[in-house]
C-alpha cells in the first residue's frame, strides 16, 4: 500500500499503525493476553488470518516480539511496543469523554465484555472460598464465571463450584454499567437481575474494578447529574 509520503513522524507512525485491528491488538496484548486464541477472543470479529497479518506487521517495525511458549507461540510488547499504550490510553479517554454513549444502539459482541471483566476482577475483594457468578443474557447461552484464588475464567459449563448468584439482564444494560454509562443502581432500574444470596449479591459490584475509562464523564455530563439511559 502506498504511503503518505511525508517526513512528518505522525504520518509515518499512523503508516504502521492506522491499519484496521492493529490497535485493537496493541490493547489487548497490553492487558495481558499472550497467545493467539487469548488476544482473538478480545477482538471476535478479525479473521485468524487478518489477526497473524497484523501480529507479523508489529514484529516487523520491532512493537511484538514472538516467543515458543510451552502451549504454542505467544506475543509479548517490546519496550517499543509499550510506549504505544499512551496511544491507547489517549484515544480510549478521548472516545469515553467525547463518543456518544447509546450501548442499545450499538452493534455489540458479547465476547469482549466477558474478556474485561474476567480480567479486571479484584481477587482481593473476593469470598474466601471458591464460587461460579451465572450470567444470563438474552439470547444466549448461560456463561460461568469462576471466581477462585487460582483461577478466573469465564466457562461455557460450571466447573464443578457453588452457584450462589445469578446475574440475568440485556447486553446493552450490562454494557451500559461496565462502561460506567450508568451506575449499579440505574443498571438493575433497566432490568439487571441478581439473584442469589443476600451478602453476596451486595458484595457483586465491588468485586470489580470496572472498565478503564468509566470514571470518565462524557463532555456534556461534567456539570450535571448523570441520568439513567433509556432502554
Amino acid at each position: 500500500m502506498a504511503g503518505y509520503g511525508q517526513f512528518c513522524s505522525i504520518a509515518r507512525a499512523h503508516e504502521v499503525l492506522g491499519g484496521r485491528w492493529t490497535l485493537l491488538v496493541v490493547r489487548e496484548l497490553l492487558c495481558g493476553s499472550r497467545r493467539f486464541n487469548d488476544i482473538r477472543r478480545g477482538i471476535p470479529r478479525i479473521s485468524k488470518t487478518m489477526l497473524s497479518e497484523r501480529l507479523q506487521e508489529l514484529i516487523a517495525i520491532g512493537a511484538v516480539e514472538r516467543h515458543d511458549g510451552n502451549s504454542g507461540p505467544e506475543y509479548e510488547l517490546t519496550a517499543s511496543g509499550k510506549e504505544i499504550s499512551s496511544v491507547v490510553m489517549a484515544l480510549g479517554t478521548w472516545g469515553q469523554r467525547f463518543l456518544p454513549r447509546q450501548s442499545e444502539k450499538e452493534n455489540l459482541d458479547a465476547e469482549p465484555l466477558f474478556v474485561d471483566i474476567q480480567r479486571r476482577v479484584r481477587s482481593d475483594a473476593l469470598p474466601a472460598r471458591p464460587i461460579v457468578v451465572r450470567f444470563e443474557i438474552d439470547g444466549m447461552k448461560p456463561r460461568f464465571l469462576l471466581l477462585k484464588a487460582s483461577e478466573i475464567s469465564f466457562c461455557l459449563v460450571n466447573p464443578g463450584f457453588p452457584e450462589p448468584l445469578l446475574v440475568r439482564a440485556k447486553l446493552p444494560v450490562l454494557v451500559a454499567w461496565w462502561r460506567g454509562d450508568v451506575s449499579f443502581i440505574e443498571a438493575k432500574r433497566l432490568g439487571l437481575e441478581l439473584s442469589g444470596k443476600r451478602d453476596l449479591a451486595r458484595a457483586f459490584p465491588t468485586w470489580f474494578d470496572r472498565y478503564l475509562f468509566a470514571d470518565v464523564l462524557p463532555v456534556d455530563a461534567k456539570s450535571q447529574p448523570r441520568r439513567a439511559a433509556a432502554f
